[in-house]
């Protein structure tokens, strides 16, 4: 995956602008994950932090790591989760993942900067550090049925998003069935769990 970063003052305006649903993308990311016990996650494309601050507020016992290519990105996530129980990596989510286990791997539009087999191969890397009993939640831009539902800017070279039915489909295949918890137009929330051990 090429190596791509954001200026992060204007990361967040530029985010709200470009994505209509925006907010209502990240309280569902939230909601997704609502529940749980989660006392170790971990975010993919943690950016300034705003997917993990709002996570914080439902679970604010949690230990957090967040991994993002941009070291900028993560400076400004630094002040924005100025919170005991943080460990922000400069990592990219094509390579190996920190150690699990992990009660709820999350993030927001990140995973669409992988095309189809790099999707497939993170939702393995992330089976094998969830904890049984614990949740993927994605929330990203994807291909909708309808062209008209087409509305977020996409460049076809680090955008490639997928359809929901191809990614449940692999996430499926890594041992994580799931579904759509939310989906308007080109947005959508999918959330998929690793199954509890046998006795």
């Amino acid at each position: 995956m090429g190596q791509f970063h954001w200026d992060p003052d204007s990361y967040l305006e530029l985010m709200r602008s470009e994505v209509p649903d925006y907010e209502r993308l990240q309280d569902e990311v939230v909601a997704a994950a609502a529940g749980l016990d989660v006392r170790r996650a971990l975010e993919l494309g943690t950016g300034t932090g705003e997917t993990a601050r709002r996570l914080f507020a439902r679970h604010p016992g949690m230990q957090l790591v967040g991994i993002d290519s941009s070291p900028d990105m993560l400076d400004v996530a630094r002040t924005v989760l100025d919170a005991d129980g943080v460990d922000l990596r400069v990592a990219g989510i094509d390579e190996p993942l920190p150690d699990g286990p992990f009660d709820l791997v999350f993030s927001a539009l990140c995973v669409h900067h992988l095309d189809g087999s790099g999707k497939a191969a993170l939702f393995e890397r992330i089976a094998a550090v969830l904890a049984p009993g614990g949740r993927l939640v994605v929330g990203d831009v994807v291909v909708p049925d309808e062209l008209a539902d087409v509305v977020t800017p996409i460049d076809g070279v680090y955008d490639m998003p997928s359809r929901v039915d191809e990614q449940l489909a692999w996430m499926a295949a890594a041992g994580l069935p799931g579904e759509a918890t939310w989906q308007h137009r080109d947005l959508a929330v999918l959330a998929a769990s690793r199954p509890q051990a046998d006795g």
